[in-house]
């Protein structure tokens, strides 16, 4: 019964960490990723072909925040309950669920422009920062791929250690 408790708890604190974790590199990502200017037109028109290389800052920006938090978490899990890494997997998996989509909300919210509500009722030109936003589906995984990274060098690093005990004639590890 209490390593089900034990198991959970490290679910628990996974998914308190993730919310805490992702909120606050949301706020991170905002801060860091430059803008890309904006054009906004009095013709009524909704500016067309968003400029795609400037929004990689955002994309890289936060694929390394999000890997650097899966590893980072799933650190802290994994010393929470090394000797059951299956409980610490599943909690840093909803850890990078729960982290990367509030880490998106955050950022996206912070970095949000009304562009409709602009061209609506500008008078002149006027260069706005444009929104923030990821382009790269892919940059949403990086959380889960840094967490599942750690699991396995844990996972392979126990394996190692189990056949060197074995090798060497150990009955048990120094």
């Amino acid at each position: 019964m209490s390593v089900q408790r034990r198991a959970t708890y490290v679910v628990a604190a996974g998914l308190v960490f993730g919310l805490v974790v992702g909120a606050s590199l949301g706020v991170l990502w905002w801060r860091l990723v430059p803008r890309v200017p904006l054009v906004i037109r009095p013709e009524g028109s909704v500016p067309q072909g968003f400029q795609p290389e400037g929004y990689a800052a955002s994309d890289v920006v936060f694929a390394l925040l999000g890997l650097a938090a899966g590893v980072a978490v799933t650190i802290g899990l994994a010393r929470m309950r090394r000797e059951h890494l299956l409980s610490v997997l599943a909690a840093a998996l909803l850890a990078s669920a729960v982290g990367t989509s509030a880490m998106w909300w955050v950022g996206s919210r912070l970095g949000s422009v009304d562009i409709a509500g602009l061209v609506a009722t500008t008078e002149t030109e006027m260069v706005v920062d444009g929104p923030l936003q990821v382009t790269l589906p892919a940059a949403y995984l990086t959380w889960a791929l840094g967490a599942a990274a750690v699991v396995t060098i844990l996972a392979l690093a126990d394996v190692m250690h189990a056949r060197w005990t074995v090798r060497s004639g150990r009955s048990k590890p120094r």
